[in-house]
């Protein structure tokens, strides 16, 4: 199997949150799978996949695009590897918080992060992203960081139904994480790798489950910039 993903000036950098989703996702069903470095103006390499964007993987011929979309195939073509999600009603409430964290949190760090992934890239990925992310932000990219002290209180806020779950369990899943976890830690780990702004207090109990998240997988934490 080969997955395609997203990286900076640093090869070894994956950096997209939804990579990291699918990255997780295949390190619970036990598959490594070959990683395949693309960048923002270059998708030739994924190009049977119909897809402009990451992550995507190609399974002995099968292309499979978009995170969600990859978790469902991983989930029907390995049966006999641990379960993504536990059944159908646990996929449906993955699904559910699956969309809440890119509404919430996704949607909420993109702002603080744009000009720190900017950084990241090389000269003309810059541009590009540029180009093409300011015009969503409605400013430019240091005006959108210029404000992140302030935009992450609100972030800070809107994670309540988070803490309140994790102050009866360890992970959202209940005992041991599942999908559920891993497209909320997505977001956590694309930040961990693109900015040093403190998205999360030391002592805020998301914290302690990112540093959990992390120990569970830290094979794939040691590709992010920073140590954990």
């Amino acid at each position: 199997m080969r997955l395609f993903e997203l990286t900076g000036s640093d090869a070894e950098l994956s950096f997209s949150p939804f990579v990291w989703r699918t990255r997780m996702a295949l390190a619970h069903k036990g598959i490594t799978p070959e990683r395949v470095a693309t960048r923002f103006l270059d998708k030739s390499a994924f190009a049977p996949s119909g897809s402009k964007t990451v992550p995507v993987i190609e399974d002995n011929g099968e292309w499979v695009s978009q995170a969600w979309d990859i978790a469902c195939y991983l989930e029907k073509t390995y049966p006999d590897a641990p379960s993504l999600f536990g059944g159908p009603v646990g996929m449906g409430q993955a699904y559910f918080i699956n969309n809440w964290a890119d509404a919430t949190i996704l949607r909420g760090l993109f702002p603080m992060l744009a000009a720190d992934i900017c950084a990241s890239l090389d000269e003309e990925d810059q541009a590009y992203f540029r180009s093409t992310r300011e015009p969503h932000l409605g400013c430019s990219l240091e005006e959108a960081k210029a404000g992140r002290d302030k935009a992450v209180i609100a972030l800070r806020k809107a994670l309540d139904p988070m803490r309140s779950t994790l102050r009866h369990q360890p992970f959202l899943s209940g005992e041991t994480p599942s999908y559920a976890d891993y497209s909320v830690f997505g977001p956590f780990v694309w930040a961990h790798c693109c900015t040093d702004f403190a998205i999360l207090e030391d002592d805020d109990i998301i914290t302690q489950w990112r540093a959990r998240m992390f120990d569970l997988f830290d094979g794939l934490a040691r590709t992010a910039k920073r140590a954990v």
